[in-house]
């Protein structure tokens, strides 16, 4: 399934009905009044989350909707029927902007959350409206009003607990694919994943938090170099986010800054994200070529530098005990 995760697309509510003009025309009641109905409202136009959904795939092929019109008025002063709703299903985690003025009109998180995003016209009145003592059989009626009309930005956030982060090729899919059940793609080259993973990793309590691995980010992601851009907005809404650095890499100290840079340039207060940092692919180093990877690092970062190898599974429930302490999970 191919992963989008922005969009854009047109909607339009349903116009209004016309009210019509008619009079009673009954055997003993040769001068009735007016009679003219009310036309019907048009549909609404909805977005609602639904958890069955996880991208904006949909709307790269329909980008037009359109709610169905109101009915004319009827005579008897009977009421055009109203158009029906449309509501267009969208995967959780997906904000909605005005395309122009780029105002947020909502963000769907939770499913079932639904959000109006086009009203529907009125419905025009019939003439038994403009039933006066001085005008007895009127011929005035309205036509229906225009639904409203948008163009909307859809902008897909992975609702994930904890993010994994770090330079390409540093082992975030190779992590998330041992914590959880995902299967990402994975090889040893740099920018094997060009999508983000969701995998669910099984708490202590034996219920499920969410990790996201997101694609490598580079120096520049955060003025849209690479694929870092794109998919930086996907840790916006995690707790806490799990740094990766390469152990095999020439230089840890500057893999770590390029990452913590791009963090703090993208904004969204995520360099103030609380953070782990793990030393991967601990399996390639000698202990004393370790050690001393361990010790540059340590020597620019406030907490714990941890060593773990997610190839052969060593120091991953030393990980996750940070993990869920951070979290506050017992």
């Amino acid at each position: 399934m191919q992963f989008i995760d922005q969009a854009r697309i047109a909607v339009q509510g349903g116009r209004g009905g016309d009210g019509i003009v008619a009079f009673r025309r009954e055997k003993y009641v040769p001068a009735g009044g007016p009679s003219g109905g009310d036309g019907g409202h048009g549909g609404t136009v909805w977005l609602e989350a639904d958890p069955n959904l996880q991208t904006l795939l949909d709307f790269k092929y329909k980008r037009l909707f359109e709610a169905p019109e109101g009915r004319r008025g009827g005579p008897n002063r009977r009421s055009g029927a109203s158009g029906d709703d449309l509501v267009i299903r969208v995967p959780c985690g997906t904000e909605v902007r005005l395309q122009d003025s780029e105002e947020l009109l909502g963000d769907l998180t939770e499913p079932g959350d639904r959000l109006r995003v086009a009203a529907g016209g009125r419905g025009g009145l019939g003439n038994a409206h403009y039933l006066s003592n001085r005008n007895r059989a009127p011929e005035k009626f309205t036509e229906g009003k225009d639904g409203e009309e948008r163009q909307l930005q859809l902008e897909l956030k992975l609702l994930a607990e904890v993010g994994i982060i770090g330079l390409p090729n540093a082992g975030k899919s190779t992590l998330i694919s041992v914590l959880s059940a995902a299967k990402p793609k994975i090889a040893d080259y740099p920018f094997t994943t060009l999508v983000p993973n969701l995998g669910v990793v099984r708490r202590p309590s034996g219920d499920g938090t969410v990790f996201a691995d997101i694609p490598g980010l580079i120096a520049g992601a955060a003025q849209g170099a690479g694929l870092g851009h794109d998919f930086l907005r996907h840790i916006e809404r995690t707790r806490l986010l799990v740094h990766l650095v390469d152990a095999s890499s020439p230089d840890v100290t500057s893999d770590l800054a390029v990452v913590e840079q791009e963090l703090k340039a993208y904004g969204h207060g995520l360099d103030q994200r609380p953070r782990i940092l793990a030393l991967n692919k601990m399996e390639l180093l000698s202990p004393d070529q370790l050690e001393a990877a361990r010790a540059a690092l340590a020597a620019l970062w406030e907490g714990e530098v941890l060593l773990i190898s997610a190839a052969t599974n060593s120091g991953l429930d030393g990980l996750l005990a940070e993990v869920w302490k951070e979290l506050g999970i017992q």
